[in-house]
């Protein structure tokens, strides 16, 4: 008896008529993997429905799996008894079923119905605030400095009160019968902005209702699930025949299931508090100093143990309808219940939860918000930005004034309650204070080392300037730093500090000492006659011992994965130049990280617009997973072949073969080369055209020879001839404005009401990896033409760099060496990639990720057309043509011989796309 569920040949879900055929293949296959248990890596473009299509597929899933865990349920009751006992204890169990169902769904119709009369009033429940002369009661009371001895802990060192509320919330769901926990679907992608676009996909699908209960059941004899009644035998033919009837209404008339979402989030985004949104630096450490306070001064959003039910409803109001993190903030403000705290409870009865990346990939978020991966479903989308996350978000930089902030404020602490503590807290505190005490004396002494250093003479009689940084694996900074730290237990201090809350407890302690001598300093101040007010908030500020912490769990792994980097630091004033040292741990192996979610989620899928190339993706996150449950699915595009135009220009108007390496990108004769090409360009393109640079200097430089108006130059003022010009600004504030300047320009030159004899579009210079490479949508008239000059390779003077590349070359040979013993020396298909340099891979692969989402920023819908130019005799090689989206590299990529020849393909594509 198989209870396996067959992929569909069709999607009904679908919400448009006939599925794109490379879309009902995606379909199919993500179906299956995760049916399979399978890891998956999706990579389908940019404009092809990859959203519609993953929710579709999974949502589906998720449909007949609830029908099969239903069907599972009735099977289960079945007895060895007459049929007739087994066919009433069925309908039993279908009409408990069946009401409990038919309960629930009235509740959130109730809570719709609730929330709609509240949005109809437009009522914002006025927030009752804190009263000020108890919160400072609260601070001049030295006990409230004293260490936490309770042992209790989580992953995100949150308060004994915000725990408790967070249990009070998880127990109420947990044994309350009526609320269904379910196999959920969790939906990440990098930012906010991103998953808010998923809840409108959602909304347009067309997920059928759930069967009634009544017509499941399943025929043992036949292996495969099918209709009953479970009436007495008597009355089959008639239940049969009724059954038929309620299937063909329910077909005339189709209702819909509309999955029950929730969008997790952060304080920063979801914190309704205005009071102390207005008065700290860090929203998270503001509301964990505002949640540790007495009953009377805690955040009032936070209903009393007592108000059980409005938390409940404001749970049924968060899962009656889907929202995104500012409908969720909002429906907080009209219910005056903190939204932050509250969608956690709505987690164990959410079908599709879409959540940041940080939430789904820090285990210490996961344990914190009660997420429960096991056999659950992980959708990762945006993909190409999962191993940049993962490594940065196991980063720590430390400076050496944080250090030595640190150093003094436990020094003072000490000092000051060294009779209040007891014997265990005192052991735990000197600790701390000798790895501080002994790190920052290290650190000083590195620094001062380094700034002392001269310049050698080298063999070419050239000097060479001293090292300014050095890489340490975290076992050899541990041993330099001497036999006490080496003899330290740092995980056991890293629990102590968590446990007693004594960071912010020492934080805290500094802080009212400097606001005292404020305090002093101005009255000093006003009695010199003179009205001059200091004011400096020191609410909400991430403890120093936070980072501390994440540092020395970092040094207590001491595992080959991570590097210890030692950076020299200046800065300058205009009158003091000061030189520091900065201290950071960076990951170089993602993969430990990601195991946990691999383990135990029934399936991952990583989906992107740009995957390419895959098997990066593959070797990096996935080395340990066995082959036959790894997959992948690369589809080309919905755009007919003919509507994209994809050139690798390999020469210039000069006939010389283009190259734009860093070593050339300020030879004179290269860039007034390539501002004639970009000039011919602009002559042949309509529209807006936009020209990536693999740097701002490279820009810069570029920018500042095209300005001149000398016989090589002068090519701005060219440009501006025929299109608008604009430049991306290094600046975020300055993004929105130039965007909505160039789309205005290209509006006013395209529109035949508006267009002026003089331009014929908009030019945009931007930057590869920088803020309008990524993320953002460029259809239609916007990008007729994305130009992409020379290869953006990452520098090799960075020593992490470097370390990473030695790390992952030095990781495929011991796989390799592995590999070799386990075949007893005979070929195999890893010694047939001895030849292979890992580390030049990972490098391509790093530089050619960044070029295919610039080229990505084009072609956004199934009738979009344009033409992607790649300036540079590189991409015509074997390894880099081959690294690019399968539906631009290969026979779609054309190497014209000669500048003309690319004018020439220019030229034709564009006539033949007229109006």
């Amino acid at each position: 008896m198989s209870l396996t569920l067959p992929t569909p040949d069709v999607f009904p879900a679908f919400p448009y008529p006939t599925p794109y055929a490379i879309q009902s293949d995606l379909m199919r296959h993500l179906y299956d993997a995760i049916e399979s248990k399978k890891v998956s890596i999706i990579e389908s473009p940019t404009g092809t429905g990859k959203t519609s299509s993953l929710l579709c597929a999974s949502l589906t899933w998720l449909h007949d799996e609830n029908n099969r865990a239903r069907k599972g349920k009735l099977d289960d009751v079945a007895t060895e008894d007459s049929d007739w006992v087994s066919m009433q204890t069925r309908d039993r169990l279908r009409r408990e079923l069946e009401a409990e169902e038919s309960e629930y769904e009235q509740r959130l119709a109730k809570a719709r119905r609730k929330e709609a009369q509240l949005k109809n009033k437009g009522r914002v429940l006025k927030k009752p605030k804190l009263d000020q002369r108890h919160r400072q009661s609260e601070i001049d009371d030295d006990v409230s400095f004293l260490p936490e001895d309770e042992e209790e802990e989580d992953g995100m060192n949150l308060s004994p009160a915000v725990r408790a509320l967070m249990a009070r919330m998880n127990s109420s769901s947990t044994h309350n019968e009526s609320d269904p926990t379910c196999t959920k679907v969790y939906y990440a992608s990098r930012t906010h902005s991103q998953l808010t676009q998923v809840l409108p996909e959602l909304g347009k699908l067309k997920i059928p209702g759930s069967l009634s209960v009544s017509s499941l059941d399943f025929d043992p004899s036949s292996s495969s699930f099918s209709i009953s009644t479970g009436q007495d035998v008597s009355n089959v033919s008639l239940g049969k025949r009724r059954m038929n009837e309620n299937m063909q209404e329910e077909q005339d008339n189709p209702t819909y299931h509309q999955p029950r979402a929730l969008s997790l989030g952060s304080r920063r985004h979801l914190c309704i508090n205005d009071e102390l949104r207005s008065r700290v630096r860090d929203i998270d450490e503001g509301c964990r100093e505002l949640l540790a306070e007495k009953k009377d001064n805690r955040c009032p959003h936070l209903p009393a143990s007592e108000e059980e039910t409005r938390i409940n409803d404001f749970r049924d109001q968060i899962l009656a309808t889907p929202k995104d993190i500012e409908d969720l903030a909002l429906s907080g403000r009209l219910s005056g219940i903190c939204p932050y705290f509250a969608s956690r409870k709505a987690i164990p009865q959410a079908e599709l939860i879409t959540l940041p990346y940080n939430l789904l990939l820090q285990k210490s978020a996961r344990e914190a918000l009660g997420i429960d991966l096991k056999d659950q479903v992980v959708i990762i989308d945006e993909g190409h930005n999962l191993i940049p996350t993962l490594l940065s978000l196991s980063t720590v930089h430390l400076s050496l004034s944080l250090l030595q902030t640190s150093l003094f404020q436990v020094t003072t602490y000490v000092s000051k309650f060294r009779n209040r503590l007891n014997a265990s807290n005192l052991v735990q505190l000197k600790r701390l204070l000798a790895f501080l005490d002994i790190l920052s004396k290290y650190l000083v002494e590195w620094r001062d080392g380094k700034a002392c250093a001269t310049p050698t003479q080298g063999p070419n009689l050239k000097a060479t300037q001293p090292e300014t940084q050095e890489i340490l694996t975290p076992a050899e900074l541990i041993e330099r730093l001497g036999r006490k730290v080496v003899g330290l237990n740092m995980l056991e201090i890293v629990e102590y500090l968590k446990r007693s809350k004594v960071a912010r407890k020492i934080s805290g302690y500094a802080d009212k000492l400097a606001e005292q001598a404020e305090r002093e300093v101005l009255e000093v101040i006003v009695a010199d006659g003179k009205k001059k007010k200091i004011t400096s908030s020191r609410k909400g500020i991430i403890p120093p011992l936070h980072v501390i912490e994440d540092l020395m769990v970092a040094l207590a792994g001491a595992t080959d994965d991570g590097r210890i980097s030692l950076t020299l630091t200046t800065a300058k004033t205009k009158t003091t130049k000061t030189t520091s040292v900065e201290i950071k741990y960076h990951l170089l192996n993602p993969a430990p990280h990601f195991r946990d979610v691999v383990d135990e989620a029934r399936a991952v899928i990583i989906a992107g617009g740009t995957m390419s190339p895959i098997s990066d993706v593959q070797n990096q996150l996935f080395p340990y997973v066995p082959a036959e449950r790894l997959t992948s699915f690369s589809c080309g595009h919905i755009i007919p072949p003919e509507n994209v135009l994809t050139l690798a220009v390999t020469k210039g108007p000069s006939g010389k073969e283009l190259d734009f390496r860093a070593g050339k990108q300020n030879d004179s004769g290269v860039l007034a080369d390539l501002g004639q090409i970009i000039l011919n360009f602009t002559r042949i393109v309509p529209g807006g055209m936009i020209v990536f640079f693999p740097s701002y200097k490279f820009l810069d430089m570029a920018k500042a020879a095209w300005a001149t108006v000398e016989a090589k130059g002068g090519y701005l003022e060219k440009f501006g001839m025929k299109k608008k010009v604009f430049f991306e600004p290094e600046d975020q504030a300055g993004v929105e404005q130039v965007l909505q300047q160039y789309a205005a320009a290209v509006s006013a030159t395209t529109s035949p009401t508006l267009s002026s004899q003089s331009h014929t579009g908009a030019l945009l210079f931007a930057v590869i990896g920088a803020k309008l490479s990524e993320g953002l949508n460029f259809a239609d008239n916007l990008a007729r033409a994305v130009v992409v000059v020379g290869l953006p390779f990452a520098n090799l003077a960075s020593a992490e760099l470097r370390e990473r590349m030695r790390y992952v070359k030095r990781e495929e040979e011991k796989r390799l060496k592995e590999a070799d013993k386990e075949n007893g020396g005979g070929a195999s298909r890893e010694s047939g990639r001895k030849g292979k340099d890992a580390a030049a891979e990972l490098y391509e692969n790093m530089c050619m990720n960044a070029v295919n989402q610039s080229i990505g920023r084009a072609i956004r819908h199934g009738n979009d057309w344009a033409a992607l130019l790649l300036l540079d005799h590189r991409y015509s090689t074997p390894s880099i043509r081959g690294k690019l989206p399968k539906w631009l590299g290969g026979d779609h990529l054309l190497v014209p011989g000669s500048f003309g020849g690319v004018v020439k393909e220019m030229g034709s594509f564009f006539r033949q796309r007229k109006t």
